[in-house]
């Protein structure tokens, strides 16, 4: 998939029109990312988020929720302390 919009830097819509948001320790991640970006999404086993958007060039991958959903509570905060 390739991105539609990532004015935000938390969240991307993608072109098949859904909408992630990206969790705050993989911010840096997207920073190269470009329109021809050619990204690919998989369920995620993690305990902060649902899915994960991987980037096919570099294979590096971003944790991300549906724009909607809310991040599980305290657990952004204990994830970035390293917890």
């Amino acid at each position: 998939m390739k991105i539609r919009t990532h004015a935000e830097s938390h969240v991307v819509e993608l072109d098949d029109g859904s909408c992630w948001r990206i969790f705050p320790g993989d911010l840096a991640a997207t920073l190269s990312w470009k329109p021809e970006t050619d990204l690919h999404l998989e369920s995620s086993g993690d305990r902060v988020s649902s899915h994960v958007l991987i980037n096919a060039m570099d294979r590096s991958r971003v944790r991300v929720i549906a724009a909607g959903e809310s991040w599980p509570d305290g657990e952004v905060k204990n994830v970035l302390k390293g917890g």
